[in-house]
């Protein structure tokens, strides 16, 4: 299908100088958009707009621009990485959109997740519960033969599934409580399902679920909001996983 030519778009871009400032939405018109063009490009060229007119540009959070870091963490439209199923804001392109389409982008709703510049938010929440235990410090012994180890096809898979998070938050994001749980618990079923992860299983579940709640993350309440717009498609089930091995832990103290 050959690519078409938004004429005309109406952007109301959430602009605040700081964490401490108070924002409010701008609205910007931008001309000649290929529906080809990804939404971060299109917000480069809009930038570029903006430059030339002698203006503050946007800031916005992105880096390796192929839905594998999760640091475009955008609110679109009132949707986590915008109108579309399974991508992050830098794979959604702008044939999801309607010539003379108002946009609204705004940055992450969160309060584990403060503001640090317009559309930028300070993540280091989720690096701080990964550091209170998501990761296996005892040693393992060297890297053993394939096969050497005896794990369930349908663990292994099921490990690389939870893997898949990229952290991006859109599950706090969008979950009305600014929940954490489908982020901790795609990090403790990684590596609860493997052998190697089970020596340190119950401090590891303590001590991520006792970090979330630190940091002012809310409960869970199953809305199945988080799954729904994971980027990655992680499923609620390593929550109900999570909740298992946390009470085993519990039980054994």
């Amino acid at each position: 299908m050959a690519d078409k030519i938004l004429k005309e778009l109406t952007l109301k871009v959430w602009r605040q100088k700081d964490a401490k400032s108070k924002g409010a939405f701008e609205t910007y018109k931008i001309h000649d958009i290929s529906t080809g063009t990804s939404f971060l490009e299109m917000l480069d060229i809009l930038n570029e707009q903006l430059v030339s007119e002698n203006k503050e540009p946007v800031a916005f959070d992105h880096d390796c621009r192929e839905g594998i870091c999760g640091t475009c963490s955008l609110f679109i439209d009132g949707r986590a990485h915008g109108p579309d199923d399974d991508v992050t804001t830098c794979q959604l392109h702008m044939r999801r959109f309607q010539d003379g389409a108002t946009i609204t982008i705004e940055p992450w709703r969160c309060g584990a997740f403060p503001v640090i510049k317009d559309l930028i938010v300070d993540r280091q929440a989720y690096d701080k519960i990964l550091q209170a235990g998501g990761y296996v410090s005892v040693n393992t012994g060297g890297v053993p033969d394939g096969n050497a180890i005896p794990i369930s096809n349908d663990n292994a898979e099921e490990a690389m599934d939870a893997a898949a998070c990229i952290g991006c938050g859109a599950c706090a994001a969008t979950c009305k409580n600014s929940s954490a749980m489908l982020f901790v618990a795609a990090k403790v079923s990684q590596l609860a399902l493997l052998p190697q992860g089970k020596v340190e299983a119950a401090r590891r579940a303590k001590a991520m679920v006792a970090k979330m709640d630190e940091l002012g993350f809310g409960n869970c309440t199953n809305t199945g909001a988080c799954e729904m717009e994971c980027p990655k498609s992680i499923s609620i089930q390593h929550i109900a996983r999570l909740n298992r091995e946390f009470l085993k832990a519990k039980l054994k103290d």
